[in-house]
């Protein structure tokens, strides 16, 4: 890590530390004794709406998102904020400046599992201590709440800024990036763009968001050891939590067998059930954002993985099981896959995770969510997905109905104008003076901007509960975040 950090400071020519405003302390002490209880109570309305984009409605016309919007426009208003409802994109503004800098969050949430939740995902659970859990609370609309009592706290104070301070909100960024990238044309590139929707320090690299969906179709005859109802996962940007499948015509040996190799497989939890004629097998992982599998436990890697040595009939859910044992196995880097595994010294290993499983009638897709890094061609990563699984579907007899493969282009700066500045602002309110830029395996709105860093809102070394069934902000992070936000937009409102 140390190696990675040296190499990332090498990217950006500037000098350490360089001088942050006389006032920084005093305005954002300010911020927070003033705004904090506030900031929690705007973020207690804004997860209050379910704004989970839908197939069948437009983000604009979904009454959640309309909801959504209404308050925010009333806050702005309460804030002395300018607004702008453009459609997909609200945009907060403070000044008239002629040059502007944009902070760019999101309003869209992943979907959550009320099962998995101690009550509804979109009302505040205060029950633990100095928490705030909740869907959104770290992705991202805990970001956007603070954003706007930074701007109130400078506005508050009369500090004269040279550049225009323009909060923008876009509302799909977890689904469709095709509204944005239309607006980007017609949007005026920003002196400088930050998005609050990664991780301290200062990020400067993210991967690419990268997807590989085989489809298999085949029936089984039903009279071996076959498996159905194979299901897993909820959506594809999470490492999935929980898996199951229903055993049939198994011997006692093979359950005994099962059984005992399930204890073997500590990080989960298995539970077999009889059902009819079959054995119900289900798995529970923990979930976590896919751009860090690490952090998570793969529900439907380890339920293949208990069939790895059991000879299946080839139907669509004994073909998706071998899929996964032979190439990805519980590894997170796809060293299986063909030759498609690389890294990048400063970025780091592509990683690879099964996300979910998808029905519609005996056909099943898997999502296998990537992240890769630069340093491998576009075509040569396509061409070596193609002949990976060609050689899977000739050795394994299998003719799969369909691939889908996307491949996200990653993100690596070799300079920003405003980097050093925020990574001198983390240093001063943390006191982490070996604090350096880095790199992401999430991909944030920073694509479509020049020169756009994350700055936030989580802490490096902590496990990322954003896409999660347990996702929360604490409030020394939240007070925290809102003494940086008023210091990063005072020192770029003065660049």
């Amino acid at each position: 890590m140390k190696k990675l950090a040296l190499l990332c400071s090498a990217l950006f020519a500037f000098s350490a530390h360089a001088q942050l405003h006389t006032n920084i302390d005093s305005v954002a002490d300010y911020a927070v004794n003033t705004y904090q209880q506030s900031q929690i109570h705007t973020l207690t309305n804004l997860v209050a709406f379910p704004t989970v984009n839908k197939e069948s409605i437009p983000a604009p016309q979904n009454p959640d998102f309309i909801n959504f919007k209404s308050v925010l426009k009333m806050k702005a208003a309460e804030l002395g904020f300018d607004y702008q409802d453009l459609g997909y994109t609200v945009l907060i503004g403070m000044g008239d400046q002629n040059e502007k800098v944009t902070v760019v969050t999101h309003g869209d949430v992943q979907p959550a599992n009320a099962s998995k939740w101690k009550q509804s995902p979109f009302i505040i659970d205060t029950s633990e201590p100095g928490k705030l859990v909740g869907r959104g609370t770290e992705d991202d609309k805990g970001a956007i709440a603070t954003a706007l009592y930074a701007m109130k706290a400078i506005k508050d104070k009369g500090i004269e800024l040279n550049n225009r301070i323009e909060l923008m909100i876009y509302l799909a960024e977890e689904s469709d990036w095709g509204p944005l990238t239309e607006f980007m044309k017609t949007y005026e590139q920003p002196k400088y763009a930050v998005t609050i929707d990664a991780s301290y320090p200062v990020v400067v690299a993210e991967k690419g968001w990268s997807l590989i969906a085989p489809t298999f179709n085949a029936t089984s005859k039903q009279t071996g050891m076959y498996v159905s109802d194979l299901a897993g996962g909820a959506f594809k940007s999470q490492i999935p939590e929980d898996a199951s499948l229903v055993l049939h015509n198994a011997s006692v040996v093979v359950i005994n067998s099962l059984k005992a190799k399930a204890k073997t497989l500590s990080e989960v939890e298995f539970n077999f059930e009889e059902q009819g004629e079959g054995l119900k097998i289900t798995v529970k992982g923990v979930s976590a954002h896919s751009s860090e599998p690490e952090s998570g436990v793969n529900a439907i890697a380890h339920l293949s993985e208990l069939f790895k040595d059991v000879a299946l009939e080839n139907n669509s859910d004994g073909q998706l099981i071998k899929f996964v044992n032979q190439l990805i196995g519980l590894d997170i880097h796809g060293k299986q896959f063909g030759n498609i595994a690389y890294k990048h010294e400063f970025m780091g290993p592509m990683s690879v995770a099964p996300t979910v499983i998808e029905r519609d009638g005996n056909a099943l897709t898997l999502a296998i969510n990537a992240r890769r890094p630069v340093g491998k061609d576009e075509n040569l990563l396509k061409a070596q997905i193609n002949s990976a699984i060609k050689e899977w579907e000739t050795a394994n007899n299998v003719t799969l109905t369909k691939v889908e493969t996307i491949i996200g282009t990653p993100m690596l700066l070799d300079s920003a104008p405003h980097a050093q500045k925020l990574l001198d602002i983390f240093k001063h309110f943390t006191g982490d003076e070996q604090a350096d830029f880095v790199s992401i395996g999430g991909g944030t709105n920073a694509k479509l901007f020049d020169n756009a860093v994350s700055f936030g809102p989580s802490m490096p070394g902590k496990r990322y509960t954003g896409h999660s069934e347990h996702e929360f902000i604490t409030l020394e992070q939240l007070a925290l975040n809102l003494r940086m936000y008023t210091a990063m937009m005072i020192e770029l409102g003065n660049m």
